[in-house]
């Protein structure tokens, strides 16, 4: 049973995005940083400072990584975090590859599933709630769909049309034969 990262206020993390979007990129991420540039007082502060470094904008000595420098570009923000859930939230992608387009119930029932936890446990809402609260930062679906779109299937490798597409030139597509 995975223990999965969460806050108890999972409004803070529109806060602490935000700020570290708007602030310069510290030396570090810790408690005072946190607290004083993020604005995120108390427990909070100290909750959100740990939270940072198991989404893996943080090193486990505090300082920034590259995750975080890639999350404060708006053209790498959304895959920045899109990152980040898919480190932080491993577990629940090896249950389905789709966790970020499962709805709010099979969702909660997924994080009940690996924490083993009752259905009505503070800390599967409070995972919910993060896992919601990161989404909306996220360019989730194209970007681990993209990941996603060759599968294997029984003893062939089977690949949308689509993905192929992006790939292959048309004209060469056109020449690709299917048995």
């Amino acid at each position: 049973m995975a223990s999965l990262p969460y806050v108890t206020s999972s409004g803070n993390i529109e806060k602490a995005l935000a700020g570290i979007k708007a602030a310069a990129v510290p030396e570090f991420v810790s408690q005072d940083f946190v607290k004083t540039i993020l604005k995120i007082p108390g427990g909070s502060g100290n909750q959100m400072t740990t939270f940072l470094k198991k989404l893996g904008l943080a090193a486990g000595d505090g300082k920034p990584t590259d995750l975080y420098i890639s999350f404060r570009n708006p053209a790498t923000s959304g895959k920045a975090i899109a990152n980040a859930i898919r480190k932080a939230y491993a577990p629940l992608y090896i249950r389905s590859e789709y966790m970020h387009e499962l709805d709010d119930d099979s969702l909660r029932g997924l994080i009940i599933e690996e924490t083993g936890q009752a259905h009505d446990a503070n800390s599967v809402r409070y995972t919910f709630s993060c896992i919601s609260a990161l989404k909306k930062f996220a360019k989730l679906a194209r970007w681990i769909s993209k990941t996603l779109q060759i599968k294997k299937t029984r003893s062939r490798i089977t690949v949308s049309s689509q993905f192929m597409s992006s790939l292959i030139p048309p004209i060469l597509l056109k020449l690709v034969v299917l048995a």
